[in-house]
């Protein structure tokens, strides 16, 4: 009994805190939530891109947190990564760096999916100039593609230095579930969501409420003291 009176006085709280929020509405996710303009989307999300410690790593987007603004999303984590890559090889003096623009040219603005196949690959680089095996080793070393471990002669698009934050972000998704899922009606206002903090996640609460939103796991309402984040009924 105790503990669902501390419940709900911890959720009035909440609200009232949202009511009368004086945060920064520039930064407001319920401000930057949709956009009709898709470079802009893109725009203030790498802008709003978290900065993580000890990790160098450029700003990326998901999918699902453009599943709304942008068509031809599958597309857009490869495409902002391509220039810090080449300027990381020209740092080291490695030659034949025409291959990036062929690369980001011919393969990431025509090819949609998450992987592809070796044979693709090199046809789709050749629209650019005569392909060696030195180039394909390249965007190997470089980490803009990968190697399948059941077949050698597909590749998995990548992001450079994901790796470490790939646990980050599925532990960040199930740690904000369970939060929603802990409340009465399993929703939260918004303005005070924002403002929790992430045990388990090196990225910030905005950044997975736009990945769950996107993705349809969690849903928005607004209401008349303002946007509610709710979990989806399964």
């Amino acid at each position: 009994m105790e503990k669902g009176k501390k419940r709900r006085r911890e959720e009035e709280e909440e609200e009232i805190e949202a009511k009368n929020s004086d945060a920064d509405h520039s930064l407001s996710l319920g401000k930057n939530l949709s956009f009709s303009d898709t470079l802009m989307a893109l725009r203030i999300m790498r802008a709003q891109f978290p900065q993580i410690d000890k990790v160098a790593i450029q700003p990326f987007i998901l999918q699902s947190q453009l599943y709304s603004s942008v068509k031809d999303r599958t597309q857009v984590d490869r495409e902002l990564e391509i220039e810090h890559v080449v300027k990381r090889i020209e740092k080291r003096k490695q030659g034949d760096l025409e291959v990036f623009k062929w690369f980001k040219v011919h393969v990431i603005e025509s090819k949609l999916e998450s992987s592809i196949e070796h044979q693709e690959l090199c046809s789709l680089l050749s629209l650019g100039g005569r392909v060696k095996d030195e180039h394909i080793s390249l965007l190997i070393n470089a980490g803009l593609i990968t190697r399948q471990l059941i077949d050698p002669t597909m590749y998995w698009f990548a992001i450079p230095n994901i790796g470490s934050i790939l646990k980050g972000l599925s532990q960040g998704r199930k740690e904000l579930l369970s939060l929603l899922n802990r409340r009465r009606y399993r929703e939260m206002m918004l303005a005070a969501l924002e403002k929790k903090r992430l045990r388990f996640s090196p990225l910030d609460m905005r950044f997975h409420l736009r990945d769950l939103i996107g993705s349809g796991h969690l849903k928005t309402a607004h209401t008349p003291t303002g946007m509610v984040v709710r979990v989806s009924k399964e």
